[in-house]
């Protein structure tokens, strides 16, 4: 999505940049916009009826007291593309204690991957225990991959080779339920649309499994072709939720988004990565902020309530903290992802280099591989660091005396930072 982003990024420095906020200006502006949603292929017509609902909104409506028609034409460009993609409601699946859900779409979609992803999200979020079902005895190697995401995100997992997929995902319903598990996940085999014998063999199972919910896994690589994907497969099964993959690299999201959220579909989850935690719920208003560069800091505030960072508050608000601390408060930081995911989240659009990208999650990794060659006292007591211990330190961990010096830098730099702030609030609170 990295292409829109900066598309849509450029239209927002040109209203911004714009002297007055004319009917010219406006359209000029327009003309911009329709260029980059025509690449992301968003298709012509709802391209052209965005364009023109802006250009009314913005040349019609009265300006509240206080504020510019250039604040306008930006508002009015946010709500638009909001309502493309599907407008202000989020959907969010949430199934129950018990639930069934099933996951169904064409191959190549990333089926597989996605169950073991929402799998992992259901187990975080929810505390419940996941079971994966491999009713996919077509695709050479599905049995492999699943049993292995399965424990990869500490799932059960059920599967018999060359058995009926009808048979095995009912087989594996019972048989999870049985190990006490909380919710199962079937993955299918993939379908293509015109496969009629497929369509009919997954509308046999929903039929007897009757799952709480059936998920439509979609690539958004197909760009404004994912629409008629997702209308196909609502005739043969009762579709409640979409997942949309690959959203990292498809510079045809945007068109996938929207011509889902064309046919009414309810997109509950993008995937914006590879890894198996880069499954994220799909809310339009926080999307559509985050590609003008608005900045969206509840789901940043989200993501770090999250990680459950297991320091005490007052330990580090004081500035008295030991290394043991100082690398759990690391790992959380490593958990949220990669530094550029967390400061796209951050107001102003604040870009970080490459080399700053590299250089910032380079030292998180190594940091954390430091400490963990140190002994309990060390990392208790980090006063008794003498060059003797860092030899060893750097030996264990496979980095350098240098390495360790900055570490422990670092280390004191913020406890120094954390008392100052610490001495500072205790003077406004006149304490």
């Amino acid at each position: 999505m990295e292409q829109l982003r900066s598309g849509l990024l450029r239209v927002v420095s040109l209203v911004k940049r714009e002297a007055i906020i004319d009917r010219a200006a406006v359209k000029r502006i327009l003309r911009e916009l329709e260029r980059e949603l025509l690449k992301a292929d968003v298709a012509p017509q709802t391209v052209l009826e965005l364009s023109r609902r802006v250009e009314e909104r913005t040349l019609g409506e009265s300006i509240p007291p206080g504020f510019s028609r250039r604040e306008l034409l930006l508002k009015n460009l946010y709500e638009e593309l909001v309502n493309m993609l599907g407008g202000e409601a989020r959907h969010e699946l949430k199934p129950r204690k018990g639930s069934v859900v099933m996951l169904v779409g064409l191959q190549g979609s990333g089926k597989t991957t996605t169950a073991a992803k929402l799998a992992l999200y259901f187990r975080r979020k929810y505390g419940y225990k996941v079971g994966l079902v491999c009713a996919d005895n077509y695709r050479p190697g599905a049995y492999e991959q699943l049993e292995q995401l399965a424990e990869a995100v500490g799932a059960e997992f059920y599967g018999r080779k060359g058995a009926d997929p009808v048979a095995v995902a009912v087989e594996g319903v019972r048989e999870l339920r049985g190990r006490g598990v909380d919710l199962v996940i079937i993955d299918t085999a993939g379908r293509h649309k015109e496969e009629r014998a497929l369509l009919e063999e997954v509308r046999d199972m929903a039929a007897k499994l009757r799952p709480d919910e059936v998920v439509l896994v979609l690539d958004a690589t197909v760009g404004k072709a994912a629409g008629p994907q997702a209308e196909a497969f609502h005739k043969a099964v009762p579709v409640g939720s979409i997942i949309l993959t690959k959203m990292d690299g498809a510079a045809r999201g945007g068109g996938a988004l929207a011509a889902v959220a064309r046919t009414g579909a309810r997109i509950a989850f993008i995937g914006t990565g590879e890894k198996l935690d880069e499954l994220e719920p799909f809310d339009p208003p926080s999307f559509v902020s985050r590609l003008l560069g608005m900045g969206d800091l509840k789901t940043l505030v989200e993501r770090i309530r999250a990680a459950r960072t297991p320091v005490a508050p007052e330990a580090l608000l004081s500035g008295r903290f030991t290394l043991l601390e100082f690398r759990e408060q690391l790992e959380q930081l490593a958990r949220l992802g990669p530094l550029r995911k967390v400061l796209e989240l951050v107001p102003l659009g604040f870009q970080l280099t490459p080399e700053l990208e590299k250089a910032g999650s380079e030292n998180l990794r190594k940091w954390i591989a430091i400490m963990d060659s140190m002994t309990r006292e060390e990392l208790t007591r980090p006063e008794i660091i003498d060059r003797s211990r860092m030899v060893r330190i750097a030996r264990g961990s496979g980095t350098s005396v240098k390495d360790v010096r900055e570490l422990l830098e670092a280390y004191r730099r913020a406890q120094k930072l954390l008392r100052q702030l610490a001495r500072s609030r205790r003077v406004r609170l006149g304490s």
